[in-house]
């Protein structure tokens, strides 16, 4: 059965958001919070999963949001459909940090695409959202962001947010490619993906780029940020400790 494919356009530059045109009856499924407007005549409804037909019943939705629950998710994800019956109407879901909302066409992909934990923004109804363990020791042991990965399965259109800026890479069989963990959002089921130990215990100790990084290997495409949510963060909290400690010492002086 072929998925819904949705009108969209997305705006914006550093902060972007998308607005997605739906027909009457047609439904589109976003993550809790993502919701930036909406246009009278869209019912919005909150479900357990993602309400695709592979999560029917009540232990398919369980296994749905347990899914969810895993990849550090909430269990909840929102439906938005278009229940007037004569009209389009549209929806608009908005990222949580600086960076580029990225249209992904599960047909165009076979199917199948792995991304980080934090990357899925919205989908048309009928995507599937699970999860993607990685097989590999390395990987499993010291992957951290990249050890539980998101599952987006089907022939339909999904939306996913990398921060920062972009770049897609289209991996030839057999090339390698060495990314910080945090760096890397998402990429296709065949390339080969696992996590090694920098080397060296003086760049390991005192290079400030982390004890391990993503080996990404080809064949397949994948998709990078510039900025994860991550390094934002740690910069955010450490220059909030700075702030408060010069704060403190002039009370001091």
């Amino acid at each position: 059965m072929t998925m819904d494919v949705v009108d969209y356009q997305i705006y914006g530059d550093d902060m972007q958001f998308v607005e997605i045109e739906l027909d009457p009856q047609e439904a589109a499924v976003g993550e809790a919070g993502a919701m930036f407007y909406m246009e009278d005549g869209i019912q919005m409804e909150t479900i357990f999963g993602d309400g695709s037909a592979s999560q029917s019943g009540i232990f398919g939705k369980l296994m749905g949001a347990g899914k969810r629950l895993v990849t550090g998710e909430s269990m909840f994800t929102t439906v938005f459909t278009n229940q007037d019956g004569m009209s389009k109407r549209r929806v608009a879901f908005g990222a949580a940090y600086p960076g580029k909302i990225l249209p992904m066409h599960l047909g165009q992909l076979g199917g199948t695409l792995l991304c980080q934990k934090d990357a899925f923004l919205c989908a048309a109804k009928g995507v599937s959202l699970g999860i993607g363990f990685q097989k590999r020791l390395g990987a499993g042991f010291f992957g951290g962001e990249g050890f539980v990965l998101q599952k987006l399965e089907g022939d339909g259109l999904a939306f996913i947010h990398a921060g920062g800026a972009m770049i897609e890479k289209t991996l030839q069989p057999g090339q390698t490619l060495r990314v910080d963990t945090g760096c890397v959002v998402a990429f296709t089921p065949d390339v080969d993906f696992d996590i090694q130990f920098v080397g060296g215990v003086k760049t390991a100790l005192f290079g400030g780029e982390g004890l391990f990084f993503a080996t990404l290997r080809g064949p397949g495409k994948v998709w990078l940020q510039s900025l994860p949510l991550s390094r934002l963060a740690n910069r955010i909290v450490g220059a909030s400790q700075i702030g408060s400690s010069d704060e403190q010492s002039s009370i001091f002086r």
